[in-house]
């Protein structure tokens, strides 16, 4: 009877052993769930294909979740005036980093100019128009009765630049009133890869993500202001240390590589 008892004692001690085992890998388990954040980012439509390779590589490297909202800097940069809720903010142009600077809704000492890009005229992959851009260029006559899509010229940062390059070239008022303007530059390159505009004007790195359009010419880099992404944390963020951590892996030579693929260019 003795042995029986202690037997049924030690199967007692077993089984409890092993229920607090159990307990403690669920409560690890838990703990490292807890421990992932989910960031929210708010990026220049342009850097979409780079952004999205980037951060699903972040991802699976820390665990660490990126959703990332895509609109024009203009459209975003007024969404964090409104509070909308973000942690980090990709301009493409240094206007409106500068605008929720000036407001204070971003931590001025995270704030850097990461990406460079470039300007470019395309046309449909199968078009054979030919144009060398340049002073007097004749854009006018390569477009007759169609029409150049732009982002908009007055607030997206594609759109201005594209203005200032034409407007420097000479050729602005000759194709201001056939300028089809788009909410973002990704939507002004659809335009362009669907056939509804001959001609576009994109960064470099939208015509080599879309391959039913190509590059007629790129415009020169003193015909417009230098194309700079800036990045910052947002001053309201709650996942600060999570936010520079991503930041600190966009500097980083892998996360480079998806930029650079996309012909963005490092900004030192």
């Amino acid at each position: 009877m003795q042995a029986a008892f202690n037997f049924s004692r030690l199967s007692l001690k077993i089984a409890l052993a092993g229920m607090m085992l159990v307990s403690a890998l669920f409560v690890e388990a838990q703990a490292q769930k807890t421990d992932t954040t989910t960031l929210t980012i708010f990026a220049a439509a342009s850097l979409k294909n780079a952004l999205d390779s980037a951060s699903a590589a972040y991802e699976k490297s820390t665990g660490n979740k990126a959703v990332i909202s895509y609109a024009a800097s203009s459209a975003l940069a007024k969404q964090i005036e409104q509070a909308a809720p973000a942690d980090i903010f990709v301009s493409a142009d240094l206007d409106w980093m500068d605008y929720v600077q000036k407001a204070k809704l971003i931590k001025d000492d995270s704030r850097f100019n990461l990406l460079g890009n470039r300007l470019v005229l395309i046309a449909p992959k199968d078009s054979t128009v030919s144009l060398k851009v340049g002073p007097d260029f004749p854009l006018a006559k390569a477009l007759g009765d169609g029409h150049l899509a732009m982002a908009n010229v007055k607030s997206v940062p594609a759109g201005k630049y594209g203005e200032a390059a034409l407007e420097k070239l000479g050729v602005w008022k000759d194709v201001e009133s056939k300028v089809a303007q788009a909410d973002n530059v990704r939507a002004a390159l659809a335009l362009v890869a669907q056939g509804e505009a001959p001609l576009g004007i994109v960064y470099e790195t939208d015509a080599t993500a879309e391959p039913k359009v190509k590059i007629v010419d790129i415009f020169p880099e003193d015909s417009h202001p230098p194309i700079i992404y800036p990045i910052a944390i947002i001053g309201a963020t709650k996942n600060g240390d999570a936010a520079k951590a991503f930041i600190d892996y966009l500097k980083s030579p892998d996360a480079q590589l998806f930029f650079t693929k996309q012909g963005f260019t490092i900004l030192k």
